[in-house]
């Protein structure tokens, strides 16, 4: 009986230490499977697979302090890039805001000219007209509009209009019963209108308001 019971108990002992040295071979097969894998993914894509770490989400590889420092200069370049676009649009609507500005005063001081040339023209008599002074002086009046209109500069509309204070100044009222209400009958002073600007407002005489 004594010898039975060695013998089961080195049987025990053997099956104990099989059971030990399974489980490293067990580790070390999953081991070379994650290597295999590994390997597998470089000859695919070139790239190793993400590391795992808790609850199976990615690790995260410090970055290379040149891979830190390309990003860097490329958000430095990117911000200086949008301020100088920001600065360009700027400098371009400086530019054309003087540029309009200067113009109208231009045609500011050259609107009294185009007054003085068509009240000249007004005052003459059928006769007069037909002078050469006359026909010269029409000649360089519509050369004169001509060049005018080519800039930009239009007469604003006024008589037979409705008076809109927005382009028209009232200088007298009245009341005329040809025309409805709130229209333009008489215009003292041509206005004038720059692009989308007015440069100088008519002066006209409303009835019926």
């Amino acid at each position: 009986m004594a010898d039975q019971e060695r013998e089961e108990r080195i049987d025990e002992d053997f099956l104990q230490e099989e059971e030990v040295e399974e489980k490293p071979q067990e580790d070390l097969e999953e081991d070379m499977q994650e290597v295999s894998e590994e390997k597998e993914d470089l000859e695919e894509t070139g790239e190793p697979e993400p590391k795992k770490g808790l609850f199976g989400k990615p690790k995260k590889e410090k970055k290379d302090k040149k891979d830190i420092q390309i990003e860097e200069l490329t958000d430095k370049y990117k911000r200086i890039l949008a301020e100088f676009e920001n600065f360009r649009v700027r400098t371009e609507k400086e530019k054309s805001q003087k540029q309009e500005f200067g113009a109208r005063l231009v045609i500011e001081k050259m609107l009294p000219i185009i007054d003085s040339f068509e009240r000249g023209l007004g005052m003459l008599s059928e006769e007069e007209k037909h002078t050469s002074f006359a026909e010269g002086m029409d000649k360089v009046y519509k050369l004169f509009t001509t060049t005018m209109d080519e800039l930009g500069v239009k007469p604003i509309e006024a008589v037979g209009c409705e008076f809109d204070p927005a382009y028209h100044e009232a200088l007298m009222q009245g009341e005329d019963e040809n025309l409805g209400e709130n229209i333009i009958s008489e215009e003292f002073v041509k206005g004038y209108m720059y692009r989308d600007t007015v440069v100088r407002y008519s002066k006209v005489k409303v009835v019926n308001c």
